[in-house]
């Protein structure tokens, strides 16, 4: 099977993409056209479909599944598709959804089985009953196992959250001895329960969006709050340190406050400010990855994350 990615400039793509997007707009002539962000396990490209007839415009849907019959072009640097046929795919056709969506390169699996073992080897016993509470909640569970760590900047990928908690876990063990004043647990348990109101925050893990609650609250609040409602089910007292700890590390972890970028509080343990460095540097090395990865040989890349270009010279 080939990817949108694989495809080059002149070729025909004939197959099923995710509609990930949807704009319609009013040519010179005054025929309605639509711009489409198409997508499959290999990542986006944008599409132009020409002279919509109402019922194509009325049954393509963004987050639906179409079968298309387009050539690829370059618009402005960038291959785009050009779509002469267009459908919305049925149940006959069998479509396997695997093939639609960017996937995590580790099986979800491999990595469930590294958190859980974490959770296990944790010491503090609040703080282990507040994570696996949380991994029991069957809403909880199902998503995390599916949704990425955002919409477009990082690990933005089926299952990708997960990935992104585990490539934690894996350089906070590496770190921690040699910084003796930060604690264990509690970065731990952060870099499981930071992106936890992401599960919230984002609508669905095929074609994600910000939902009205994560737009009005956003993820780190959300987070807290659901920290909060474990701790009233099991009885566990708000003020104690460590779930007083977890908290702040989780409103914390996007940086100082004066920032901008998210942060109720600015860090105010080593643990927090570990943590937060962290964060960044898992987030935004997938991220250049990514951008280096869709590059092709090009020898400079726009990275959306850095706001910059970057160079793969080396």
């Amino acid at each position: 099977m080939k990817y949108l990615a694989e495809y080059l400039e002149g070729e025909r793509v004939v197959g099923f993409c995710l509609v990930k997007s949807k704009e319609a707009g009013v040519a010179s002539n005054q025929s309605e056209y639509l711009n489409l962000e198409l997508g499959d396990r290999s990542g986006t490209i944008m599409a132009k479909l020409w002279d919509v007839s109402p019922e194509i415009k009325e049954a393509i849907a963004v987050k639906g599944i179409v079968k298309i019959d387009a050539t690829v072009q370059s618009y402005r640097g960038k291959k785009q598709l050009v779509i002469q046929r267009i459908r919305p795919a049925s149940t006959s056709d069998e479509v396997e959804m695997e093939s639609l969506i960017p996937i995590s390169p580790v099986p979800v699996d491999e990595l469930w089985e590294k958190l859980l073992k974490t959770v296990d080897g944790l010491q503090s016993k609040i703080l282990q009953a507040i994570i696996r509470e949380a991994l029991a909640d069957e809403e909880i569970h199902g998503r995390l196992r599916q949704f990425p760590a955002g919409v477009r900047m990082h690990h933005n990928y089926y299952h990708g959250l997960l990935e992104h908690i585990v490539s934690l876990l894996t350089a906070a063990e590496r770190l921690l001895p040699l910084y003796p004043q930060v604690d264990r647990d509690v970065l731990y348990a952060t870099c499981i329960m930071h992106d936890i109101g992401k599960l919230y925050e984002l609508s669905d893990p095929i074609a994600p969006d910000y939902t009205t609650p994560g737009q009005l609250i956003g993820h780190l609040v959300m987070g807290v709050e659901i920290v909060s409602g474990i701790c009233r089910k099991l009885d566990i007292p708000l003020g104690d340190a460590e779930v007083l700890h977890l908290k702040h590390c989780i409103l914390s972890h996007h940086g100082e406050v004066e920032n901008g970028w998210g942060s109720a509080v600015s860090g105010k343990t080593p643990t927090a400010v570990l943590f937060h460095y962290l964060d960044q540097i898992d987030s935004k090395m997938n991220a250049l990855g990514q951008t280096l990865a869709d590059a092709g040989e090009e020898e400079w890349a726009y990275a959306g994350v850095l706001r910059r270009k970057v160079w793969r010279g080396y």
